[in-house]
């Protein structure tokens, strides 16, 4: 039996702030020296994200991990662009470790839109069918030469067995707040569900932070540092993360998901989620308490379906 991949220990962060992106920007992109730069409010985890004037956005890897997706998102997000049916970010500039900040970052165009959320999706089946009609075209995208899982990517695109630790702390930790039995019963068959190892492009973080909003509208879709190629099952952990159920049933259509690859769609969900819950429900920091609440609620849609 073939081991599975270590993601290693949690990355080691690094501050980043305004005055150093500036210094960054003036001595790498002399042409946009005089942009004001201000930190984008909610600008992210793996990347902290800024405005360059009104136009461009700065975005840098917080963590030598994450800036290995720098050079991945450079070489193949211009390549995508023109054959995808929604906006995705393009870069404009590459910059280079400079001014005390260790890693590769990246200048965008910046794309407007306001984050995605379930309350605010004005027609679900409508956003199900444009969501799907998205995840489509990038997997029709020829996989050759595209990058295979890895630390790049957290592994999105491999199996599953690569979360099984992380999946049993979580149903562990949750026993008493949710459904113990059914979520092994849910990860067993996701494990048990076998990819038929046609490799295709996949996002690899479908998250409501990902895609954007236009009067309710599904506008674009941004960050692709998790992409890849390979099982592109990863992808569906949305459909019970922001989807209804009839959202669900026109998403899956509309992608031709067949059962297997479903199973572990929904195993994608299930881990994810709980190892978000665990950390939730019985904590004690501020907003503690609401992300719980969300957590649980998706744990709903996933033992929803029998």
């Amino acid at each position: 039996m073939s081991s599975t991949p270590d993601l290693g220990p949690v990355p080691k962060r690094v501050d980043v702030g305004v005055e150093q992106v500036r210094r960054l920007v003036a001595e790498q992109f002399p042409q946009w020296a005089g942009l004001p730069v201000r930190a984008v409010s909610d600008g992210g985890w793996d990347n902290r994200t800024f405005h360059l004037g009104d136009a461009m956005l700065v975005r840098m890897p917080s963590a030598a991990e994450y800036a290995q997706a720098v050079e991945k998102e450079h070489r193949w997000l211009p390549a995508f662009a023109p054959v995808l049916p929604l906006p995705i970010p393009v870069p404009l500039g590459k910059g280079e470790p400079g001014a005390d900040y260790p890693f590769p970052w990246s200048v965008y165009q910046w794309i407007d839109g306001e984050p995605s959320s379930v309350d605010r999706i004005a027609d679900p089946l409508a956003f199900a069918e444009d969501l799907a009609g998205f995840l489509l075209a990038l997997q029709k995208i020829d996989p050759a030469d595209g990058p295979r899982p890895g630390i790049h990517n957290w592994f999105r695109g491999g199996t599953l067995r690569t979360f099984e630790t992380y999946t049993r702390d979580g149903i562990e930790a949750l026993a008493g707040h949710t459904n113990v039995d059914l979520a092994r019963e849910i990860w067993a068959a996701a494990l048990e569900a076998r990819w038929d190892g046609v490799e295709r492009w996949f996002h690899g973080d479908i998250a409501k932070g990902n895609l954007l909003l236009d009067g309710g509208k599904l506008s674009a879709v941004i960050d692709f540092g998790t992409c890849g190629v390979g099982d592109p099952s990863c992808d569906l952990a949305v459909a019970w993360t922001m989807l209804t159920a009839e959202g669900r049933r026109v998403f899956r259509e509309r992608l031709s998901v067949d059962d297997a690859t479903w199973a572990r769609g929904r195993g994608w969900a299930l881990w994810k989620t709980l190892a978000t819950a665990m950390y939730s429900v019985d904590g004690e920091d501020e907003g503690d308490e609401a992300v719980a609440k969300e957590s649980l609620r998706v744990l709903d849609e996933i033992y929803s379906e029998r």
